[in-house]
């Protein structure tokens, strides 16, 4: 809800302050006074463009500044905090607008600030999409889109749609899912098959050398022993030849083994004269003995090791073919045995492609049926919903001074199903009798179709078993233009329902009209150095006899016609007590 406006220097209006409050606010004047650069004013606190031309004559800018009251919990409150504006404890925010007047060379800027937060004039407009609905013969229609139509005819149809909405659009995107997948699946098919293919190969080339772990390492030491067999022979025998001397020598003490026994023959001798002696004696014979083995492993090392050219070109097949593999599925054998484990996975993986696919294609066969099924339930609750929205905005029509038009909700089968359903949906208006059906907004003059937009608003708002939610306010221009009588109070009637529910701002002309108001303004200018100038003492709330006089002002030209005046307080009357 629009709580209240401030203006600066914009068109006629040098400064005013509009309070504006909840239920239905009329806002009247004589012709040019500034009611206009009021709705202007609002139009900026709206996102709307900024004209440099609208700046008051001689000033640098223009200013407008609004107090805006959003409920709790709601986006536009959410989008407000998320760009970094302050918000009261009551849930109102201050909206700022500055137009620069700028030269005919370099029009003056705009600028728009949100909670004391400078943002782009975009986000305004956001913000107010989803406060403020306003109709005009200049004005953007909220329903002028098939979107938009189609949107609000579900709101009218009610919860129960609405859940089965929800669903079908759960399963919309459950199905888009499931396709997406299958898509990709047979989209990759043949890459699948080719990979499927190579790890076959490889499994089978891994499989027929066989490789044991740690084999390329044990192939490694052996080929490295038959390779140098004579120089390990030679090696071996040199040793055991200084640890036990040569066979063919009678002296025994050429030996490490004869050296090692000769020295613990003395000592044990000379042992018994100390008893240090008799332990090292021990020890020298403990060498002894190890000496003695290491000369026999090395005796057997010599008979063991033979010069095996068959047996060393065996090994280098085998590792000529474990070398093959390395190059190709790692580095040794460790890492061909952990990628055969892997590829063996993976093709269990791409050998159940087809199963998977198969899986899919039928979860995405029964998730069409399952929206074949909510589509046809969604196109009957529309069709239902259409015909009861038709029909109540044609008996509005009917007391707003169009006789014989209509409204036609169509509801048609789309060219495409989406997530909303397979329906278009698209209002036509009929505005007279014999005359074809066509879209809003065209064939209507503009005060026919703000009657026709009020209609349908009224209805959305108050018909039987609608579920439609209504902006916070709605501002209604030139929706009296063309119409009076008894006609005009229709209007002012209906104006003042739709204004049970939210607030409602209107500028009229017709003393009908403004007599249902729960708030009077009235706007009057003033003559400042001979120019005309809106103060904020030209801007005021009428009440009791004032209002009474503006009425009669209203209804013959003259506020003082004692006539009129009854005429006046006759139909405040009246309004009232409706």
């Amino acid at each position: 809800m629009i709580d209240e406006i401030r203006i600066d220097d914009l068109g006629v209006i040098g400064r005013a302050h509009v309070r504006l409050g909840a239920g239905l606010t009329v806002l009247t004047g004589e012709t040019g006074a500034g009611k206009t650069m009021v709705l202007t004013a609002l139009n900026l606190l709206l996102g709307g463009r900024a004209d440099p031309a609208t700046v008051r004559t001689g000033a640098t800018g223009a200013a407008v500044e609004g107090r805006v009251l959003l409920p709790a919990g709601s986006p536009a409150l959410e989008r407000a905090r998320d760009a970094g504006a302050e918000v009261d404890e009551d849930g109102s925010l201050v909206v700022l607008r500055t137009v620069g007047a700028g030269t005919p060379d370099a029009p003056g800027r705009s600028r728009a600030y949100l909670g004391g937060r400078s943002v782009p004039q975009g986000l305004l407009a956001e913000i107010a999409e989803e406060l403020v609905t306003v109709h005009g013969q200049a004005d953007q229609l909220r329903l002028r889109s098939a979107s938009r139509q189609r949107a609000a005819l579900d709101e009218f149809a009610g919860a129960e749609h609405a859940a089965v909405l929800a669903e079908h659009a759960a399963t919309w995107a459950q199905r888009a899912g499931v396709q997406a997948e299958l898509d990709d699946r047979v989209e990759r098919a043949r890459e699948r098959a080719r990979e499927a293919e190579l790890l076959r190969l490889g499994l089978a080339e891994v499989e027929r050398v066989a490789p044991q772990p740690g084999e390329d390492l044990e192939l490694a030491a052996e080929a490295e022993r038959l390779g140098n067999a004579e120089d390990l022979r030679a090696a071996a025998a040199g040793a055991h030849v200084a640890l036990v001397g040569d066979e063919d020598s009678a002296d025994v003490t050429a030996s490490a083994v004869g050296l090692v026994e000769e020295a613990r023959r003395s000592l044990e001798q000379a042992g018994h004269h100390d008893r240090a002696l008799g332990t090292l004696a021990e020890r020298a014979a403990e060498a002894g003995y190890l000496l003695a083995d290491l000369a026999t492993e090395l005796s057997a090392y010599v008979q063991d090791l033979h010069a095996d050219p068959a047996r060393l070109d065996a090994v280098q097949r085998r590792r000529a073919e474990l070398t093959a593999l390395t190059r190709s599925y790692g580095e040794d054998v460790a890492a061909v045995l952990e990628w055969a484990r892997d590829a063996s996975d993976r093709l269990l993986d791409l050998d159940g492609g087809e199963e998977r696919v198969a899986q899919l294609a039928a979860q995405r066969d029964a998730l069409d049926e399952r929206l074949r099924g909510l589509a046809a339930t969604i196109t009957a609750t529309r069709t239902a919903a259409a015909e009861r929205l038709s029909q109540a905005v044609t008996d509005e029509l009917a007391s707003l001074a169009m006789a014989g038009a209509r409204l036609e909700v169509a509801v048609r089968a789309a060219d495409e199903p989406a997530a909303h359903g397979a329906d278009h949906v698209e209002m036509l208006l009929v505005p007279h009798a014999g005359a074809p059906a066509r879209p809003l907004g065209k064939g209507a003059s503009g005060g026919e179709l703000s009657r026709v937009m009020l209609a349908l608003e009224v209805a959305l708002a108050t018909a039987d078993g609608s579920g439609a939610a209504l902006p916070g306010t709605f501002v209604f221009d030139e929706v009296d233009a063309g119409v009076g009588g008894r006609a005009a109070t229709q209007v002012g009637e209906r104006l003042a329902r739709l204004a049970r529910g939210t607030q409602v701002l209107v500028v009229t002309h017709l003393a009908q009209v403004a007599a249902f108001a729960d708030r009077h303004l009235v706007v009057t200018k003033s003559v400042a150095d001979g120019v005309d100038v809106v103060t904020e003492s030209d801007v005021r709330e009428v009440d009791g006899e004032d209002r009474v006089r503006e009425l009669a002002r209203m209804l013959s030209g003259q506020d003082g016609s004692d006539t009129a005046r009854a005429h006046a307080a006759e139909l405040l009357a009246q309004s009232v007590g409706r």
